[in-house]
């Protein structure tokens, strides 16, 4: 336990300093610089976020295979070869990319972008690799600095160019790319016992290659198929209004996922303690970590009403796009309670088959609705609504696998949740006022009320595993739930 809070700590700070800096670009960045600068930066931290899949699964299958394990007892020579095996796989494919852009692409801002683009894959694919190794060994605080250094790097860049008066998107873009790079010399020089060794360390193991690939891949295409969900929508939006639209947008959905800073922090230390311990307990600990994140969750849910007074006020120019935050807020509980619990636990017990069903699934949900709602009936509140309705399904869909696998109860919650996230977007869409604070925060102390119970067992198992009692008495706990 003591050691869960001290990686916790360590991840608490690594992504409070993330949530400073993301509040400084979603905050002060638009109200700078103009709308179409803005979205062209947008794009290219929209195609940035997909460059993760152009390893191919190997940074995942390294996670999966080796989560849980020592770094000490780790075949350092082994990843001396995977490291540089995989610089030259990124540098193969950048090249293919370049030569691409250079003969079939006009736009001199998409070029740039692109181009931009192709170094993040390098930068950030590599440096995956050693964070990878670290989170699954659990080196959390090395973990930690290398992301602080990141956005610490990137802050003062950003404030620099800003305070001297660059608006130039090419710029932050470049701030952007050097945080990230210096921060990949960090991390190579915390894992330099495996990056800088003799070149006659190195060799070829393909046979390693294959076995990381092909149990990363499913992982891999399940994050892929997991980020386009929203992104196929931003990318019907995009085509069917204009990059000043796509960044307005951008900057809704933008606020919301601050709130999945906290949670990630979380979620980054659960999978390789959780790979440790016996899958018996697993049960009683997902009713435990479930019970009290979707608490939390519904109640950060109440910091809409004050973030949209105040970024209407600050950001007058991106007001009526802040309307949208009514529909997308709920995200967070359906993305939280991915990110921290489902997604974790179904990595623990090796389900990456289950995690790319599931999400594909979604995938081929929201290519739907994107048609639709874009393409054909060309509303964009209905495209917008569409994001929490899949991410909501997906949620349903990955809740009812997941309480067959571990015998929990999901039904009642789910009913429940889905009453709240009516409530929310019918009021804070329809009612403009202090009057839809009341209405919300009476609406969750109402489901405070029918949770009673739960919350009590839920407390009352914390404190079993804080003082670490027998884990029979939290499983007749389970039991009795089942029942219920």
């Amino acid at each position: 336990m003591k050691s869960f809070i001290k990686n916790f700590s360590y991840t608490l700070v690594s992504n409070f300093v993330s949530l400073l800096v993301s509040t400084l670009v979603i905050l002060i960045v638009p109200k700078l610089i103009g709308l179409g600068e803005y979205g062209y930066w947008q794009l290219f931290i929209f195609y940035s976020a997909y460059v993760g899949f152009l390893h191919f699964g190997w940074n995942d299958g390294i996670y999966l295979r080796y989560g849980g394990k020592e770094y000490k007892d780790l075949d350092k020579r082994k990843f001396f070869s995977q490291f540089y095996m995989l610089i030259i796989l990124q540098l193969l494919i950048a090249t293919v990319v370049l030569i691409f852009t250079k003969y079939f692409i006009s736009d001199s801002n998409r070029i740039f972008i692109i181009c931009m683009t192709v170094l993040c894959m390098i930068i950030v694919n590599v440096r995956y690799m050693l964070l990878y190794i670290l989170q699954s060994t659990n080196r959390i605080k090395e973990y930690a600095k290398i992301t602080i250094a990141d956005r610490i790097l990137y802050s003062i860049l950003i404030l620099s160019f800003l305070l001297v008066g660059i608006r130039e998107y090419q710029l932050l873009v470049i701030a952007d790319l050097i945080g990230k790079g210096l921060s990949l010399v960090y991390a190579m020089y915390i894992c330099k016992d495996i990056v800088f060794r003799k070149i006659s360390s190195f060799y070829f193991d393909f046979k390693e290659v294959l076995e990381n690939t092909s149990v990363g891949i499913k992982l891999m295409f399940a994050n892929i198929a997991s980020m386009l969900i929203i992104g196929i929508i931003r990318v019907g939006i995009e085509r069917t209004w204009d990059v000043s639209t796509f960044g307005k947008i951008s900057l809704t959905l933008n606020v919301c996922n601050l709130i999945m800073i906290f949670i990630n922090a979380v979620g980054i230390i659960m999978f390789p303690l959780l790979r440790r311990t016996d899958e018996e307990k697993l049960a009683n600990i997902y009713i435990t970590i479930k019970d009290i994140l979707i608490i939390v969750l519904w109640g950060t849910l109440i910091a809409y009403y004050p973030l949209k007074f105040i970024l209407s006020a600050w950001l007058p120019k991106y007001s009526d796009s802040l309307v949208y935050m009514a529909l997308v807020f709920p995200m967070c509980v359906y993305e939280g309670k991915m990110a921290l619990l489902i997604n974790t636990f179904l990595k623990t017990m090796r389900k990456e088959k289950l995690i790319l069903k599931i999400n594909l699934i979604s995938f081929g949900l929201s290519l739907i609705f994107t048609l639709i709602t874009t393409s054909i009936l060309n509303n964009l509140n209905l495209a917008i609504l569409s994001i929490v309705i899949i991410l909501a399904f997906r949620c349903i869909l990955s809740e009812i696998y997941i309480s067959r696998i571990l015998m929990v109860p999901v039904y009642k919650d789910v009913i429940l949740e889905l009453i709240m996230v009516s409530v929310f977007m019918v009021v804070g869409w329809f009612i403009n006022s202090f009057f839809g604070v009341l209405i919300y925060l009476s609406a969750y102390l109402i489901y405070l009320f029918i949770k009673r119970k739960d919350i009590f067992e839920t407390f009352r198992n914390v404190r079993l595993i804080i003082s670490s009692k027998d884990i029979t008495q939290m499983e007749n706990v389970r039991i009795t739930r089942s029942i219920l």
